[in-house]
């Protein structure tokens, strides 16, 4: 309530202790959570959320709700869900009336006042001659799930383990929450590390190698059977702590290991590469629970990999390394639809690169361009073309059929190839097959048709690049 100002709330045994004038009244933290949209006293309530933003919604944490004015509301109290129930009297930060849902300078403001959960200035890590990271600047929002993405070799994984502790860099700090962490030890850090390949101990049950980290930092026996019940809930894993890691698939066996960081309550975990040696279906049945867990959790997350879907399926941002070097950060649709660079534009999905006298006799001017193969439509020599198309004829040179797609390489009359790829809606592979040879004229969308920067300074037909 604005008009008696801002008063300390915090999670009591499960429920909201909400103390005001003495008085105290009790709301768990589903009913504050549901808050989001109402309106009260001329307010809406914009966000609910933890003010620390460190962990689950549990004893000890602080919350807050962000309110907007909203001009003629009325003021309309919360459903009361008993005798004990008293209006919420939790901190506010108020929001000038352009702040709504949706709003990107709203949301940019509100992240800019934010310290990020872990910042990069300058870093390098040498080994030797070798140079395996060659001067990041990065910073990760709190509560961010952010992935770092690059083929083998591309420093992606020696920045994580800078991060971790695990080395110390070259040049440059490391910061967590502000605090330069630099020169100090893993343990002394606020974060955790899941690795690919899980570590668990063999001897020893689900709940005893989930519980071994607060046994080794003396956590009392009481607190720790809660925690332990708390992160096997929070993997899908209760029932499970009296198993042995062999009882267990794959997928349940990375769920421990997940559990087994989630326990600490780290500020931030780090994954490298947890996925890798799971099969496809679970690996992506494991991607979704993934993010499920970060998103209840609501602690910050990053994730190595080399798999371009995995980072696009669960990130909020993703950071394209190459060389030592980022090539770009964006969210997943600004790096797969807007790529930076050549080397982005290739390595995340599959792309056409269109350069050198092709560029000209398509668009009328030079340079290097990217298309992707999902965006070019298929059609006759005579398919007419839209103001704001380009065409390009050519003819399809092979035919590759994958079931619920088929992909076509069409040699181009002006030189270079263009991979196309279309959704079989009605065709057959023997349709699709016969393609082959078939003279055509591809179009696509202009804006579709992206520059993109080319390190290497070459002036090339058309390449494409994908990632196995």
């Amino acid at each position: 309530d604005p008009r008696r100002g801002g008063r300390g709330a915090r999670i009591a045994g499960g429920e909201q202790d909400d103390k005001r004038d003495g008085r105290a009244g009790q709301h768990d933290a589903a009913e504050l959570r549901q808050w989001g949209g109402r309106q009260m006293h001329g307010l809406i309530v914009r966000e609910v959320g933890r003010a620390d933003r460190a962990g689950p919604w549990q004893e000890g944490r602080s919350v807050h709700l962000t309110l907007t004015p909203v001009a003629g509301a009325p003021s309309v109290r919360p459903p009361q869900p008993g005798p004990a129930f008293q209006e919420p009297s939790i901190p506010v930060t108020t929001a000038s009336a352009s702040a709504v849902p949706g709003n990107p300078a709203s949301t940019t403001s509100r992240a800019a006042e934010r310290t990020p959960a872990v910042r990069l200035e300058g870093v390098v890590k040498r080994y030797g001659e070798v140079t395996a990271v060659a001067g990041i600047d990065l910073e990760i929002g709190d509560g961010e799930f952010f992935s770092m993405l690059g083929p083998s070799g591309s420093g992606k994984t020696t920045t994580l383990r800078m991060i971790a502790g695990f080395e110390i860099p070259s040049a440059g700090r490391v910061l967590l929450h502000g605090r330069d962490v630099t020169n100090l030890a893993p343990f002394e850090r606020d974060v955790n590390t899941v690795f690919q390949d899980y570590a668990l101990f063999p001897h020893m049950t689900v709940g005893q190698n989930v519980e071994y980290g607060l046994l080794v930092r003396k956590v009392p026996k009481a607190e720790r059977q809660a925690r332990v019940a708390d992160a096997l809930r929070m993997v899908r894993l209760e029932g499970y702590d009296r198993r042995k890691p062999g009882q267990l698939s794959g997928g349940q066996r990375q769920r421990v290991a997940l559990a087994r960081a989630l326990v600490n309550r780290p500020r931030v975990l780090l994954l490298d590469e947890p996925l890798g040696a799971l099969d496809l279906k679970l690996r992506e049945e494991m991607q979704i629970e993934l993010r499920k867990i970060q998103q209840e959790v609501g602690i910050t997350f990053i994730y190595v990999t080399h798999d371009q879907e995995e980072a696009l399926t669960m990130s909020d941002r993703i950071a394209v390394f190459s060389g030592g070097r980022i090539e770009q950060v964006g969210a997943p649709a600004e790096v797969y639809e807007r790529p930076a660079t050549r080397f982005v534009a290739g390595f995340v999905g599959t792309s056409n690169l269109i350069g050198g006298e092709t560029a000209v006799a398509i668009t009328g001017r030079a340079g290097l361009f990217t298309v992707r193969p999902e965006k070019i439509r298929l059609g006759d020599p005579e398919t007419p073309v839209g103001g704001d198309e380009y065409a390009a004829p050519g003819r399809i040179r092979s035919v590759v059929y994958l079931g619920p797609d088929t992909r076509y390489h069409v040699a181009l009359d002006a030189g270079g190839e263009l991979v196309v790829t279309q959704q079989n809606l009605a065709t057959s592979s023997v349709e699709a097959l016969a393609q082959q040879g078939r003279a055509v004229r591809l179009v696509w969308k202009r804006q579709h048709h992206r520059e993109v920067a080319d390190a290497t300074g070459a002036s090339v037909a058309p390449r494409r690049e994908e990632e196995s």
